[in-house]
């Protein structure tokens, strides 16, 4: 072996313990100190046995010979592999047409129905011709101020005009009560939880490793079934009451829960009561639109001798219901990670529940079968003791005690009732200010302005359907069915909410479909000549309703114009 492979030999042999240890610049400052101590031709050699190449070598030798101080980083700045953005600036732009929200981004984007990780979009990019990696892509997301985040429960959806009045209402009929010493509680029917060893949110401490066995498949347990707890929250007292029931979650369960609270609880706390309010969700057993809620109701308040006042929350707002917070979590905390094997578990865990507060829970279960589908005449509703108040008496009435014998004898005259009621509903009466809005001046004023006009639009579309000129004189023929002033009327009745087509063909004596017809003759009508109706907050369901209503609501003198 010659001196030079030697020298070589060695070098690689030096160069092989040391420059795995060494950043870049520093190997690089490493082998050219070394050239520059074996004079010439130690380019050449430093490099074959460092096995890499005589210009890094040069550069080595260059940065001694320069004298600069260290740079404090391995590379110059600017030095080093380019960024896929710097290298491709289109990049980014394309990146943030792909991950733009749906509504505002390509709806041909080929991500639009699929989930946008970094993976995918990276895959798309180069597909599109900028190659580039899953990792970049996150880096570039994070740059344009993007991250993971997940739905946000915010929006509230289309909400009643009419939401805040209501609850306002609803807190005054509270404070009304309980200043006279009368039950305010809160109901509604909890979920319902499936009953045997299924999974049950939540975690509880037991020995490591030995976590509570329960099934995979949360298939219902034909023999066990479900448990269905309605619940009952008294918001002086700060007390629940729990019926837990096996069948159907129908408005009779619903009432026979308030009335077994009533028996066991209610009538010891409130002895000398003789009202009671009950708030409760729209829908549902206890909505305001089951039939079946408010006759159980009318039973239960002839049985108790209670006036039993309901307000319920407006739609869409069930999450303010005071038992939901005030109970149903509690109960939901109380029992989490514990499998409900058994309806007896379910009982006693609901019972068992307390608060720091003071809150207190019975419970008890109902085996009580409870059937659906059982069905409410029109005539059962017109002999309910009931009274709706002014402001939404949909939402807000008051069933008044009455004894239960009475009940066949009402039935008996509620059609003669009923139709007695409608005969004194006259033209005259359903111009009253209290349902048009307007005084009665104002509506005959529109009247003449409009009639002139929808006897033109009639004329056309008559013209229109026969496909030719009218080949009689105007006013024979058949008549219609409602008059120019009955069309107007009608038309401004149904605009501003009162009731509902149906009852609105019984007024005028012509069916809905008349009573729809005309409010779309009319609507166009009322837009064009610059006429707004603002919906009332009164709603009636039967013509008694109306009749009650103008007869403890005489005419105010100050209307507010219909403009």
């Amino acid at each position: 072996m010659s001196g030079l492979e030697g020298q070589r030999a060695v070098l690689a042999a030096k160069f092989g313990a040391i420059l795995p240890h060494l950043d870049e610049r520093q190997r690089r400052l490493l082998i050219g100190a070394e050239a520059q101590s074996l004079g010439h031709g130690g380019i050449r050699t430093v490099a074959r046995a460092a096995g890499v190449r005589e210009a890094t070598v040069s550069v080595g030798v260059r940065e001694l010979e320069s004298a600069e101080a260290p740079l404090g980083r391995i590379r110059r700045p600017g030095a080093g592999r380019k960024r896929v953005v710097d290298r491709n600036p289109a990049v980014r732009e394309a990146l943030l047409r792909l991950v733009e929200p749906d509504v505002r981004g390509d709806p041909m984007s080929p991500l639009r129905w699929t989930t946008k990780s970094t993976r995918k979009l990276a895959e798309q990019l180069t597909r599109q011709g900028h190659r580039i990696g899953a990792d970049t892509v996150g880096d570039l997301l994070r740059e344009e101020g993007f991250s993971l985040q997940s739905n946000a429960k915010t929006l509230e959806g289309k909400q009643h005009p009419d939401r805040d009045a209501q609850f306002h209402y609803l807190n005054e009929q509270a404070r009304d009560h309980q200043d006279c010493g009368a039950p305010v509680i809160s109901v509604d029917t909890k979920k319902k939880e499936l009953v045997g060893p299924f999974k049950n949110n939540g975690r509880e401490w037991e020995p490591r490793g030995e976590p509570v066995r329960v099934d995979t498949h949360d298939f219902p347990d034909r023999e066990l079934g479900r448990a269905v707890p309605y619940g009952v929250y008294d918001v002086v007292a700060n007390t629940g009451w729990v019926n837990v029931g096996t069948d159907h979650d129908t408005a009779a369960f619903a009432v026979e829960s308030i009335r077994r609270w009533w028996n066991g609880a209610g009538r010891a706390t409130y002895p000398t009561a003789g009202r009671l309010l009950i708030t409760a969700d729209a829908g549902g057993s206890n909505g305001y639109r089951t039939r079946t809620w408010k006759t159980e109701l009318a039973r239960f308040a002839a049985e108790m001798g209670l006036e039993v006042t309901v307000s319920h929350l407006p739609p869409g707002t069930s999450k303010w219901n005071r038992i939901e917070h005030r109970l149903f979590s509690h109960i939901t905390m109380n029992w989490r990670g514990r499998p409900l094997i058994s309806h007896e578990v379910i009982v006693e865990s609901i019972a068992a529940t307390t608060t720091t507060t003071g809150l207190t829970v019975h419970a008890e279960l109902d085996t009580n079968p409870y059937p659906t589908g059982i069905q409410v005449s029109d005539d059962e509703i017109a002999a309910l003791p009931i009274t709706r108040h002014r402001f939404h008496g949909d939402w807000n009435y008051t069933l008044h005690p009455q004894h239960p014998r009475d009940t066949k004898a009402m039935n008996n005259t509620s059609g003669q009732a009923s139709t007695n009621r409608r005969d004194h509903l006259t033209q005259h009466s359903l111009q009253a200010p209290e349902l048009t809005g307007m005084t009665r001046q104002q509506l005959n004023q529109l009247i003449d302005a409009l009639t002139p006009a929808l006897e033109m639009q009639r004329e056309e579309e008559l013209r229109e359907r026969r496909g030719h000129e009218r080949l009689v004189a105007p006013g024979t023929g058949a008549k219609a069915k409602l008059t120019p002033a009955d069309r107007i009327l009608a038309s401004v009745l149904h605009l501003r909410k009162l009731a509902t087509m149906d009852l609105l063909g019984k007024l005028f004596g012509v069916s809905a479909v008349t009573i729809c017809r005309a409010s779309q003759e009319v609507r166009p009508l009322l837009e064009a000549h610059g006429h707004r109706i603002d919906a009332s907050t009164a709603r009636f369901r039967t013509p008694a309703d109306i009749t009650t209503f103008l007869a403890s609501n005489p005419a105010q003198g100050k209307i507010k114009k219909a403009s």
